[in-house]
């Protein structure tokens, strides 16, 4: 007679974490405090879940576990907000007998909804979606029933049978069932309170519907018929191709038909789900990596997609900063994307910060704009000076010297000093230090010879790349006196760092002279004009980087095949160009008044010099009008302004 609690849940051998001192300590004072426990969400489970995954499990899985505000990020576009309207639009009808013939239909058309989350962890999407249903079933129920007691009624339509998911631990498997047990029984509480009424919950009911296994090896039909379901959604393991296990990169290039190359494995999902929704109406949406959105991999993820399934986006959160609720928090830089098949009315949104946009597009860079792919190119698309990527010594920093080095070098071997020259990667070039390097182009070996440190040096270089499992490297052991690249100007040029910091407005660019050796995270362009500077160094330039480059981290990460030579370029009238490069002289000038700054501090928002933001807001406006953009249009009307002619470029 005694309503047993177990529902299956420990049927078969489970092996669960022991709780730790301090775990067992806190159980014990919040006892002693006589704290509720029937008031916490149960999404704590994924919390608390994580919290025992030593950080190695939790990298190799790509886990990230997912606060109630970051799960409604996804879920409220998706189809609660449209619940939630439907629902207020009832409760503003005035005839009572349709007020609740409606609230009956709504009922039924929450129970009609099924969920997958095929990347489900400990459940937290399932276990939120479930009990935001039940809180709008339970006020539907609040329009029906009134105040009186409920006898002999339907109460409850909404079921934890609606949520399916697909998760690879078997103990992540277990938590989440157990979280959507403690959710049913705590909004039966709520529902128990409108109906004046008790209700039955135990004994528990075993429900299959959380399945253990991999989602991109496993037929999602089998667990859960595509005609009868209605949204798909969670945040998939982030694992970067070079992290993934060999499991994992043939679990990637199996489910996308070999496009899988060189992709985060979250994209595994996004292939699954595209096949899956052929030919239906299910609403899709994912966490993802922001990776999937900018540079290269826009092309090798999303071109598949568009072409093979024609996916659209009907909503997308652009970067954000994702955080879990466990105490090792995973700072990870994310997007929201939406997307499906089936032909959509609602408006597109694009959220961003703390604003939203509603668009008549989303491309697949989240922005308002034209749906292109923007790929590797060779050459620029316009008839433009090419740039370089500088030179990589390859050398295990054996041909490098820091300025203290080469200081120390100059006192113990003066005979060596003609081999060196100035050599700088990306951040010394922010910083304005240079290191140096041994510039061995050339050099007499009769010469070299009567250098003994520097000689030393070269040996190591040579035992270095000897060591190498790279055919290349190897072969470069032949010629240890040279970097593995020598590409050089001998002009002054113009140079670009390869990373700069996300905060940055501009990325900040100068020239150098001939006699610096740009290193391979610097890009560099000879015969470099005024007007090229003034152009590159412009926000126009800096709008479209930032729409279309890849990201290292958060920061920006410059391309010459994505960025330079996808770039379209204005055609410009003499005065046009005379203005650019008498404003683009201006920024120079205001740094010169600075002369002991680096460009880091110059290019801090917090500390810029109203001089030099001034030079950039006059160089922004000259060649804002070169290409004819109002200055009031905002960053991302300009980049859509962009990509549509760098479309008819393409096109031509």
């Amino acid at each position: 007679a005694f309503p047993y609690v177990n529902g299956g849940l420990f049927a078969g051998e489970i092996e669960i974490p022991n709780f730790t001192e301090k775990i067992v300590n806190l159980l014990l004072q919040k006892a002693s405090e006589d704290f509720d426990w029937s008031e916490i969400s149960p999404t704590i489970f994924g919390a608390v879940f994580e919290s025992t995954l030593n950080p190695e499990t939790r990298r190799s899985g790509g886990m990230h576990y997912t606060s109630i505000e970051n799960i409604h990020k996804v879920i409220d576009p998706l189809f609660l907000d449209e619940l939630k309207s439907e629902l207020e639009e009832i409760k503003a009808l005035q005839v009572a007998k349709t007020r609740i013939r409606r609230a009956e239909e709504y009922r039924e058309k929450l129970q009609s909804l099924n969920f997958l989350d095929p990347a489900c962890g400990s459940g937290n999407f399932l276990t939120e979606t479930y009990i935001s249903l039940r809180r709008l079933e339970n006020e539907a129920l609040k329009i029906i029933l009134g105040d009186q007691i409920a006898i002999g009624y339907d109460l409850i339509k909404v079921s934890i049978r609606q949520f399916y998911g697909i998760e690879i631990n078997d103990f992540a498997v277990t938590v989440a069932k157990t979280a959507l047990w403690i959710a049913e029984s705590q909004m039966l509480k709520e529902t128990e309170e409108i109906a004046h009424t008790s209700l039955d919950f135990l004994p528990l009911k075993s429900y299959a519907n959380i399945v253990e296994g991999n989602a991109l090896r496993l037929n999602w039909e089998d667990i859960v018929p595509k005609n009868e379901l209605s949204y798909i959604m969670g945040n998939p393991p982030f694992v970067g191709y070079a992290y993934q296990t060999k499991e994992q990169k043939e679990d990637l290039i199996a489910v996308s038909d070999n496009a899988g190359k060189n992709l985060d494995y979250v994209t595994g999902w996004y292939f699954k789900a595209s096949s899956f929704i052929k030919d239906t109406k299910i609403g899709v949406a994912f966490v993802s990596t922001n990776s999937i959105t900018q540079g290269e991999q826009v092309a090798a993820v999303w071109k598949p997609l568009y072409d093979r399934f024609h996916i659209h986006i009907d909503f997308a959160h652009r970067t954000f900063r994702w955080d879990s609720e466990a105490n090792a928090k995973a700072h990870v830089h994310c997007v929201i994307v939406g997307f499906s098949v089936g032909a959509n009315a609602r408006p597109k949104v694009i959220y961003s910060s703390d604003r939203l946009q509603f668009v008549d597009n989303i491309n697949f860079y989240l922005i308002d704009a034209p749906t292109i792919f923007i790929e590797k190119r060779t050459k620029p698309i316009c008839s433009v000076t090419e740039i370089i990527r500088g030179s990589s010594p390859n050398d295990d920093s054996n041909l490098l010297m820091t300025i203290e080095e080469y200081e120390e070098y100059a006192k113990a071997e003066p005979q060596g000093v003609k081999f060196v020259r100035p050599f700088m990667m990306g951040k010394d070039f922010i910083q304005r230090k240079p290191r140096y390097c041994f510039w061995l182009v050339g050099a007499n070996p009769t010469e070299i010879k009567k250098c003994p440190l520097l000689l030393r040096r070269i040996e190591e270089v040579k035992t270095f790349r000897e060591k190498s499992k790279r055919a290349r490297t190897l072969e470069l052991a032949n010629t240890p006196t040279l970097f593995e690249d020598m590409r050089i100007s001998d002009e002054r040029y113009i140079a670009i760092p390869k990373v700069s910091s996300e905060s940055r407005r501009y990325i900040p660019i100068d020239y150098l002279e001939s006699e610096v050796i740009p290193g391979d995270m610097l890009f560099f362009m000879k015969n470099a004009t005024l007007f090229d500077f003034g152009i590159l160094t412009s926000n126009v330039h800096n709008a479209w980087m930032r729409a279309v480059c890849g990201r290292l981290k958060s920061d920006y990460r410059y391309s010459g095949t994505i960025v330079y030579n996808n770039f379209p370029w204005c055609e410009v009238t003499e005065e046009q160009k005379a203005k650019i490069e008498e404003t683009a002289q201006g920024i120079l000038d205001a740094r010169a008044l600075y002369p002991d700054c680096s460009l880091a501090d110059l290019y801090d928002e917090v500390t810029m010099p109203p001089e030099l933001r001034k030079a950039h807001q006059a160089n922004d406006k000259a060649v804002m009008s070169a290409y004819g953009f109002s200055i009031k249009m905002t960053e991302s009307e300009c980049v859509a302004e962009l990509m549509k002619t760098y479309q008819r470029l393409a096109d031509r």
